[in-house]
């Protein structure tokens, strides 16, 4: 695949694997992406994942031909992007590796060297001229690693932008990008939204034409629409207005009362209601979608004396991703002792801008006239602007 003229697509697709970092399903696969620039001096992009090693240095040689590499380029040490460096490094002694100087101490743990006789630091405002081609690297700290850099291609005007705007999925997978794109980020990037506030704010000085991330596809059409979306979700700001309604039920009575907040949400008015069973859907789908909708309702059972499990486990991802600005609500069902509100309500006593919404819903095993109540008036304060 040529992405310019210069700049050649040397990546892989991954179809054998079923999560992603061991938690994350990805019926999709995975691609782990690599490019070339060729000029005067030649640049490769990153590596891959070491199942991948002979097809993409078969890739590699195919661009090459008789001409060896000068540069590799190393954006992130996940294993991912980094496994092949001591590989690409045999068949090519004399490639000078480009990262930054915490890139070179964790190449020191992964593989024992550091490349000192081979390498080249960067950070912020660094050059490295490959001809015509003038490439200037940014840090990225924290995004999501402490190690990434980016690198803009000022003359292509192409970001080479390491796990920032990557998605879950193989490039020969058609699936809409935003959806994959929302859960890879608020999975794995989500809790360091001030980090890629400080890249984003570095990214306006460049004229960035293409996005060429390490996962998912390459993107050159419309690039402020993935820069702007960046910025929303790092700013953990709502992407639209609506009602996420998550819940847990062992007989089905508070899966019944949180049906019944839904009807009653619809019938107000409110455009737009989701309803997510936490015992049986993907986690971080249901993850990205509270961080997509501005209201949150999580109703759930006392279970031993706490919490039902998968909803202590939901809201513990959207905490550890510094879920806030966001109203939440509450639904609790206890035969003889509800205590799941209260504990709900603490999970959450470190998170920013959250508004509780009134009432919390209190059932005693089953909907009755008092809850029925308590839903309809907890219905109105979702539906008001």
């Amino acid at each position: 695949m040529k992405i310019t003229e210069d700049i050649k697509y040397i990546g892989v697709n991954d179809h054998e694997i079923d999560m992603f970092e061991g938690m994350y399903q990805v019926p999709g696969g995975m691609a782990y992406n690599s490019y070339m620039i060729v000029d005067e001096k030649i640049a490769i992009m990153d590596t891959v994942d070491e199942n991948f090693t002979c097809e993409w240095l078969a890739n590699i040689e195919k661009i090459l031909g008789n001409r060896n590499p000068d540069y590799l380029i190393v954006h992130h040490m996940e294993p991912d992007h980094s496994a092949n460096i001591v590989n690409l490094q045999k068949k090519y002694p004399e490639i000078v590796i480009v990262a930054s100087e915490k890139a070179f101490v964790m190449m020191n743990h992964f593989f024992g060297s550091d490349f000192t006789e081979k390498r080249i630091a960067v950070s912020d405002g660094d050059m490295l001229s490959l001809g015509k081609h003038k490439l200037v690297f940014a840090s990225a700290l924290m995004v999501h690693w402490p190690e990434v850099i980016v690198t803009y291609d000022s003359t292509d005007k192409v970001l080479f932008s390491a796990d920032g705007f990557g998605k879950f999925g193989a490039l020969n997978v058609e699936e809409e990008w935003k959806s994959e794109a929302r859960r890879y980020y608020f999975g794995i990037v989500g809790k360091y939204g001030i980090s890629v506030q400080k890249l984003l704010a570095k990214l306006k000085a460049w004229d960035i034409q293409t996005i060429c991330p390490l996962h998912g596809p390459v993107l050159s059409e419309n690039v402020n629409y993935y820069i702007d979306l960046y910025d929303i979700w790092s700013r953990y700001q709502p992407e639209e207005e609506g009602v996420l309604i998550a819940y847990t039920s062992i007989y089905g009575n508070t899966k019944k009362a949180a049906t019944y907040l839904a009807e009653r949400l619809k019938e107000k008015g409110c455009a737009k209601v989701v309803m997510r069973d936490l015992s049986r859907c993907d986690i971080s789908e249901t993850v990205a979608e509270a961080f997509r909708y501005s209201k949150l309702v999580l109703a759930t059972t006392t279970y031993n004396t706490m919490i039902f499990p998968f909803m202590r486990e939901f809201i513990s991802w959207l905490t550890e991703r510094n879920f806030c600005n966001r109203m939440v609500g509450f639904i609790e069902n206890g035969s003889w002792m509800p205590t799941a509100a209260k504990h709900m309500q603490e999970m959450f006593q470190n998170s920013k801008e959250i508004i509780f919404a009134e009432p919390f819903v209190k059932l005693m095993s089953a909907l009755n006239k008092e809850s029925c109540e308590q839903i309809e008036q907890l219905a109105e304060e979702l539906c008001k602007k």
